[in-house]
Order: C-alpha cells, then sequence, then structure tokens
C-alpha cells in the first residue's frame, strides 16, 4: 500500500502543461534561399520575428523535461510504503442514551464507513467498542468491521443523559497516545477531551410523548393525571386512548402547539390491573405508551397509647400519611405514639413514636443554643425557632443516636434495637411550641415513612425507567421477577432488583408466591426525548503525520530518482545547447 505524506507535493505537476506550451510556441524558421541544399549543413527551427502556435515537435529535450517534471512531482509528494505488522488501535465510545435509538441503523451505516479513513496507512485496525454509561462491559474487541456491525445490531440504547468523559478516559487508556478515540453520538460538540474525535448522526426529530403521571381520589374515585408535551417547533395533531386487557376507548384527537405541554385525565378504569395510555406513535417510541397500575402503599397500622393530650398530634398524623389505619391491638401495630410518665415509666417494645408527659408544668425556657446533628431525619429541616420548657428526662441509653441538642441536654434521640425503632422526644410536647413548627410534622412523616418501607407487605407503584426500587424481603429467601413488555409478552428476567427496568413494561416481585411489588415502568426523561440539538459532524478522518511515519516506511529508490531527475536536467540541457544558434 502506497502513501503520499505530502499529497500538496503533487502540485508540481502543473508543470506539464507549462513545458507542453513552451513547446508549442516554437521559433519561427528562417528562410536561406540557396541552390545546392546538400552544401548546407543541417539547421534548427529559430525565430525570426515574433513567436506562434505550431505543431509541438517531439524532441529529446520535451521528453526529458516531461520525466523531470514527473520526478520532482514524485520526490515532493513524499511517497511512503506500508509497513508490514503495522497495527492501529481505534476505541470507539458509543454515547449510550436513549435517543440514539432513533438514529441506530444510520450511526452503524455511518461508523463502518468512516472507519478505513482511520484506519490510515496501517496494514491491521485493533477495534474496542465501549458505551458511554459507566462499568458497562465492553460490547466489542477484534479486527473485523462486519463483525463490529453484527454485534451493534444487537445493542440496545436506553440510556439517561450520560457525560462520555470516564469512557473517553477509559478508551485513551486503552489505545495508548498513538491511537484513535471516536465518540460515536447524536450531538455535536465543540470539543472532546482526550483528543476524542467526533461523529455525529443526529437530526432534529419532531417528537411528542408523555413525560409523567400523577394520582388523586376524587369523589371516591382514582383519577390519574397524565402529562404530553410537543417537543417538536411545529404544531403537532395527535390522538389518545386507553387501553386495558379487555380493550379499550376511541382514539381522541388532540393539537399541541410548539413546545407545548398539556394534561389529559380520566377515572381509572375499575378492576383494571394494567393499563396503557397510547398515543400516536412516532420515530420515538419509548414515551409514545404510559403504563398504569393504581398505586397503593403498605398500610401502616397506627397505635395510640398516649394520654388525651395527645390525641390531636394523632389525628394530624393519621391524616397526613397514605394508608395508615387506626388499630387497637399494639401487638400488631406498626408503629405506636405513647408517652412517658414517671408514674408509668414502661416503654414500649416495638416501633414507636415517645413523648414525655411532665404533670409539673413548671419548668422555665430551656437556653442555649440549638444543634442538629447529620442524619436522614433532619435533613434540610431548621429548628432554630423551637421553644421547649424544663421538664424530665427519659432514660437515655449509651447506644441511643442524638440527632438534636439544645446545649447540653439531648431533645431528640432515636433507639434503635435489632429490627425496632423509636424516635423519643426528651421534652413535653404541651410545654413547647414544637407542634406548631414545619420541622416537627416533616420529622413524624419521615420516621413513619421509614417505619413503612423497612415493612415485609405488598405495594403497587408507578416507576420510571431505571429508578431505584426500594423492597423490603424476609431474609435468606430467594425473590421471584418477572416482566412483561406493553403487549402483554414475557421479557427476560432482570438482572437486578434495585433498579426499575430500562424499557417501558410491566414489573411484578414476589417471594414465596407472596407479592412485594406490582409496577408499572415508563420513561419520562425529556432530555432525551427533546431532539432539538441533535445535527450531523464529520469526523475528520485524514491520518496525521505521526500516524503516517509511525506506520509506514520511506521510499528506498529515492536516491535513485533523484539520479534520474539530475540526468534527465543534464540531458535536456545538452541537447538544447547543442541547437543553439551561433
Amino acid at each position: 500500500m502506497l502513501t503520499l505524506a505530502n499529497p500538496l507535493g503533487l502540485l508540481a505537476l502543473l508543470g506539464i502543461p507549462a513545458v507542453l506550451a513552451i513547446h508549442f510556441l516554437q521559433r519561427k524558421a528562417v528562410e536561406l534561399p540557396v541552390s545546392t541544399l546538400f552544401l548546407l549543413d543541417r539547421t534548427h527551427r529559430d525565430a525570426a520575428s515574433g513567436r506562434r502556435l505550431e505543431r509541438i515537435i517531439p524532441s529529446i529535450p520535451l521528453w526529458m523535461q516531461l520525466l523531470a517534471v514527473l520526478l520532482l512531482a514524485w520526490f515532493l509528494a513524499e511517497p511512503r510504503l506500508q509497513k508490514s505488522g503495522s497495527v492501529q488501535r481505534i476505541a470507539v465510545v458509543l454515547d449510550s442514551s436513549a435517543s440514539m435509538g432513533v438514529f441506530k441503523n444510520d450511526a452503524i451505516a455511518r461508523l463502518a464507513a468512516e472507519l478505513p479513513g482511520f484506519q490510515g496507512p496501517a496494514s491491521t485496525v485493533e477495534l474496542t467498542v465501549i458505551e458511554s454509561a459507566p462499568n458497562r462491559p465492553r460490547l466489542y474487541a477484534g479486527s473485523s468491521i462486519d463483525e463490529l456491525k453484527t454485534v451493534l445490531e444487537k445493542w440496545q440504547p436506553l440510556d439517561g443523559l450520560t457525560d462520555p468523559t470516564q469512557a473517553l478516559r477509559l478508551a485513551r487508556s486503552l489505545v495508548s497516545r498513538e491511537g484513535t478515540v471516536i465518540y460515536l453520538t447524536d450531538t455535536p460538540a465543540d470539543s472532546l477531551p482526550f483528543e476524542a474525535r467526533l461523529i455525529a448522526v443526529g437530526d432534529p426529530v419532531e417528537n411528542v410523548g408523555f413525560t409523567g403521571v400523577t394520582f388523586a381520589t376524587e369523589e371516591g374515585a382514582l383519577v390519574w393525571r397524565a402529562l404530553v408535551r410537543n417537543y417538536s417547533k411545529t404544531a403537532a395533531d395527535r390522538t389518545w386512548s386507553i387501553q386495558t386487557a379487555t380493550g379499550g376507548t376511541e382514539p381522541r384527537k388532540i393539537r399541541l402547539d410548539p413546545g407545548a405541554l398539556i394534561t389529559l385525565q380520566s377515572a381509572f378504569p375499575a378492576d383494571a390491573k394494567n393499563v396503557r395510555l397510547v398515543l400516536t406513535p412516532d420515530r420515538f417510541p419509548l414515551d409514545d405508551t404510559l403504563p398504569l397500575v393504581a398505586p397503593k402503599p403498605k398500610s401502616l397500622a397506627l397505635f395510640t397509647a398516649t394520654s388525651p393530650a395527645f390525641a390531636d398530634l394523632t389525628e394530624k398524623l393519621l391524616s397526613a400519611l397514605d394508608a395508615a389505619v387506626p388499630t387497637n391491638d399494639a401487638a400488631t401495630a406498626d408503629l405506636s405514639i405513647t408517652s412517658y410518665d414517671l408514674l408509668d415509666p414502661v416503654l414500649p417494645p416495638g416501633n414507636s413514636v415517645i413523648f414525655v408527659e411532665d404533670s409539673t408544668r413548671s419548668g422555665a425556657y430551656l437556653k442555649g443554643g440549638i444543634l442538629a446533628e447529620p442524619h436522614p431525619l433532619l435533613d434540610s429541616l431548621n429548628w432554630q425557632s423551637l421553644l421547649v420548657r424544663e421538664t424530665i428526662e427519659l432514660d437515655r441509653l449509651p447506644s441511643d443516636t442524638v440527632i438534636l441538642w439544645q446545649d447540653k441536654r439531648p431533645l431528640i434521640f432515636l433507639r434503635e434495637k435489632a429490627v425496632t425503632r423509636q424516635l423519643c422526644f426528651n421534652f413535653d410536647l404541651r410545654l413547647s411550641n414544637a407542634s406548631n413548627q414545619p420541622a416537627f410534622i416533616v420529622l413524624l412523616h419521615r420516621f413513619a415513612e421509614s417505619i413503612r418501607e423497612a415493612k415485609v407487605a405488598p405495594t403497587s407503584a408507578n416507576l420510571e425507567t431505571g429508578q431505584p426500587i426500594k423492597i423490603t424481603s424476609a431474609p435468606d429467601l430467594p425473590l421471584q421477577i418477572a416482566a412483561t413488555d406493553l403487549a402483554g409478552k414475557p421479557l427476560p428476567i432482570p438482572s437486578s432488583t434495585s433498579l426499575a427496568p430500562a424499557t417501558p413494561c410491566f414489573l411484578t416481585i414476589r417471594q414465596n408466591e407472596t407479592p412485594l411489588l406490582d409496577a408499572a415502568v415508563f420513561f419520562a426523561d425529556t432530555r432525551e426525548a427533546d431532539f432539538s440539538a441533535c445535527g450531523k459532524s464529520d469526523p475528520a478522518a485524514n491520518a496525521n503525520p505521526s500516524t503516517i511515519e509511525r506506520h509506514t516506511q520511506p521510499d528506498p529508490l529515492w536516491r535513485v530518482w533523484i539520479l534520474l531527475l539530475i540526468a534527465a536536467l543534464l540531458v535536456s540541457w545538452k541537447f538544447t545547447a547543442g541547437r543553439a544558434t551561433p
């Protein structure tokens, strides 16, 4: 394989028409009348006056001058020959975001067309393909472009917006400094780190899709409200319908202005398990269908053992918590609200919220600064306006975790034993303004929800793709996971129970045939659904000088060409000088 290190050297070939033009402009011959032609020496055609175009006459100087121009152009172009066994390493980082699914076929074709240019003069190429999402295995490692295309046909980009910096760093380390790193994406970028080359294959595709859903109970009926967004710069007409396992509604027309966001709502179909809201399909199908299940949180049985003085607090807590039901059985309750009295100092054994009950009501207000310890229950809560009077104190154990102090007195601490948790308020709620503090209500709500999360019980939820899943199950027992696509066909078993699947589906998790989770997983990533910034770019795949020098060697006959050039010039000069008129 021949490579020209300096293709601009071929501009020297422009000397060929220049030489031919000179030889077209021959000199006019002098007419000499003589009687005996054999007495005359052989003459040359010399110009008598002016110049005019005449038929070109082949001559040794002409051929030597043309040969000299060819040799000069060859020498200036710096021809180099391919080294045997030279290898060019190329690492391709694929943008794994969901929007790339629209341009997958274009991306594969474009990459296959550009790779030979990145190989340059090397005899072989080593290809490594990874995704932009971190901690993913390599998609391909080899030297065949056809095999690479086969692998990419099975590739499914489904991630959210990812930063490719870490993947580009890994790619550069795989190919070293001399290799080439390519980032294949759908959105052009001004520059990339680690000297990566960009191949963008996107287009500003028009898209309309669902962005999310909420639920509310109105007049005893469960009502859903779904948001639909038009990401395009032009108005869009669509239809939508409700589909269940037993049928569906007639499609209804909607019109969305450019960039508009509208709300669709209706009652959740009675006795329906899996429901789908379906839009008119477009090029980005992930957000055209919104799967739904009726949400149902874990029930929370609440037992109240406090004095009538705390009855109002219990009512507020019951109204603030979803699926909280009162119970009179302390043994089966998930959470108890109780008070501590010196006359009855026995504390409940299970999950509890405990208040001090001091009947003296004579203490002065506590002095000193209020300090909140770093803890998830107190995250972003402000307690600086809390006023507390001096009261009796709870007996605190060394293992208790204080989360709120006033000076040296613990106001709130957390007691954890095995699987039980107790939130202890070390003051009388009635002798403080805690019930008027937003932080107090939020703290109680967070603690109650933490008890709910730790409960092993069935729940139903609507999740976004890739959303973390919090499942509480019995220890040392396997989980049974099943997923079906939106058409009801079984999907491969998800590899993880900690994250929702990457594609919209219906998901169930059981343990010993006991249901733990029924979920609908929908796509709602508005960043990936917006194609307005997508476009194309050229990668400038020409081999750089260092790559050419590394994979090729100079023409071994370059000295011969120089000698031929000198010889051609000398021969041309000799014959031209010999024809000169004395």
